[in-house]
């Protein structure tokens, strides 16, 4: 075998090792429920702790929402204590892991990006209004709550909604395998 090729075997043998470590901690985060339970709540808690934060002082942030000028004046004091209103529910709904609360909190996430990228193109000089007013130095802290959202939005996000499909299927094979005969059921019997 000539040199050549035997470099081009341990690099193929390289890739693969790397290839299957990667694929181990892959199935290893999409199947540790642990994992998932602290990336539901920190996301739970972030969505619950900037809801209640706004919900404390509404004028203020209808001051905010205002200075992106995307809301009329007679809609602001209605978006002012709904969103935060809606982003609290959504984080309690994900702590009690409802599908419809990832849902939300995802949709809040893109309308967040929309925003705060509308706040960037624009070069508002607004704060980010995330949590509560004044929160973050203007236009650099709409650019680092843009990226945060883009993270969660792009990272986070998906990794729950992985899960959840795991999850699913990996109970949907447990329960066809015991109804092809092919369990006995004792894993779903009760216990005595």
């Amino acid at each position: 075998m000539a040199t050549s090729e035997m470099k081009l075997v341990d690099h193929k043998a390289k890739i693969s090792s790397a290839s299957l470590k990667i694929s181990g901690w892959l199935h290893l985060g999409l199947t540790y429920p642990r994992l998932y339970l602290l990336v539901r709540i920190a996301l739970a808690a972030l969505f619950i702790y900037g809801g209640i934060i706004k919900l404390f002082d509404p004028k203020a942030f209808a001051a905010t929402i205002s200075a992106y000028d995307l809301v009329p004046e007679t809609f602001l004091p209605i978006v002012a204590v709904g969103l935060p209103l809606i982003e609290t529910i959504a984080g309690l709904a994900l702590v009690f892991d409802r599908p419809w609360g990832l849902h939300l909190i995802t949709g809040l996430l893109a309308l967040f990006v929309f925003v705060l990228g509308y706040g960037i193109l624009g070069d508002l000089n607004v704060d980010c209004g995330c949590f509560g007013a004044e929160d973050l130095n203007k236009q650099a802290g709409l650019r680092a709550a843009f990226y945060r959202d883009l993270i969660l939005i792009g990272i986070v996000a998906p990794y729950l909604y992985l899960f959840r499909w795991v999850r699913a299927k990996v109970v949907a094979d447990q329960g066809e395998h015991i109804q092809n005969g092919q369990g006995n059921g004792e894993d779903l019997q009760p216990r005595d």
